[in-house]
């Protein structure tokens, strides 16, 4: 089985059709993609038994990728355009587990002080809450206006308080019927970072992509639903470094026709060796991109926006 740290269920499933040279779909797994426009494509993935469960390392449930090309450089049009497909998917997702007017509590998780951690948090100050409204001057509101409240739990280094014992505390009393959980995420792929979005309805497993998993946060723990929302932000050092040596053999392969150890290296085989190279010496770091402080910006408006325009 593959050892890549991936927060996305769509490339643990592509990662385990190739290893098994699968091309078409496996028992287990549903797949459906749709074209929006150029620049957005939305991949659908559904985990429909326990085959798939152990084929991807996901639990059964719904995983929907947003993809969005142009997301690094984004204009204020292709960000608007990005946050209505949000929307859409997230909508989607909301009308399978509660009803219109039923309350939800939006939750963003990760270290405001660290910027690729800082998605969560960043994206709970542009979340138009509700409930204090809806409690005191109900005057000024509309009749259908869903009752939303949020927070940013903070982790558990600076608080010494796990997050689901936080959680669970203010599901007790405020006693919303859902919740939707924001968190940055670790990719396999290069491309992906800053450039995907994930929903999914299963919850999530903090920090389980840079492998420092914390309690999960879902139905059964919280008793409540659990979507869950984020961002790849960060890759692995030997991820970067098997796809420079992937780049490298195809170069040397267009020169040299033969080179036995290079093609017989499997792409597990590459990442593999890197990480034997640089974990001794504590270099497999986990990597961010240089521009990540004006990425965080435009992720967090994509975001906010299509979860503002979700619920209310």
């Amino acid at each position: 089985m593959y050892n890549f740290r991936t927060d996305l269920a769509l490339e643990r499933r592509d990662l385990y059709n190739k290893a098994h040279n699968i091309e078409k779909d496996i028992d287990g797994i549903e797949n459906e993609e749709e074209k929006i426009n150029d620049n957005i494509i939305v991949s659908r993935v559904k985990v429909t038994n326990e085959n798939g469960e152990q084929a991807i390392g996901k639990p059964q449930g719904n995983y929907i990728t947003i993809d969005i090309k142009r997301l690094k450089i984004a204009n204020e049009q292709e960000i608007q355009e990005a946050s209505e497909a949000v929307t859409k998917e997230l909508k989607a997702l909301l009308d399978k587990h509660i009803n219109p007017q039923e309350p939800i509590l939006v939750v963003g998780l990760g270290n405001i002080y660290v910027t690729p951690d800082a998605l969560g948090p960043k994206v709970i100050n542009e979340i138009d809450i509700t409930r204090h409204l809806l409690e005191y001057m109900p005057e000024i509101l509309d009749e259908s206006t869903r009752e939303v409240s949020a927070v940013s739990p903070g982790v558990l280094g600076t608080t010494g308080i796990e997050t689901l014992e936080i959680l669970k505390g203010i599901v007790d009393n405020v006693k919303p019927k859902l919740v939707i959980v924001i968190d940055a995420l670790a990719s396999r792929s290069i491309e992906r970072i800053s450039s995907s979005i994930q929903l999914a309805d299963t919850g999530i497993v903090p920090g389980a992509g840079v492998g420092n998993a914390r309690k999960e946060l879902t139905v059964q723990t919280l008793g409540i639903p659990v979507i869950a929302m984020g961002i790849p932000t960060v890759v692995e050092a030997a991820t970067i470094a098997a796809d420079s040596l992937t780049l490298l053999i195809q170069k040397v392969q267009e020169q040299a026709q033969s080179n036995d150890f290079l093609n017989k290296l499997q792409e597990e085989d590459k990442y593999e060796l890197i990480k034997e190279v640089l974990a001794p010496e504590e270099y497999n770091f986990i990597v961010t991109p240089k521009e990540i402080d004006g990425l965080i910006e435009k992720m967090k408006d994509v975001v906010a926006r299509g979860i503002n325009f979700a619920i209310n």
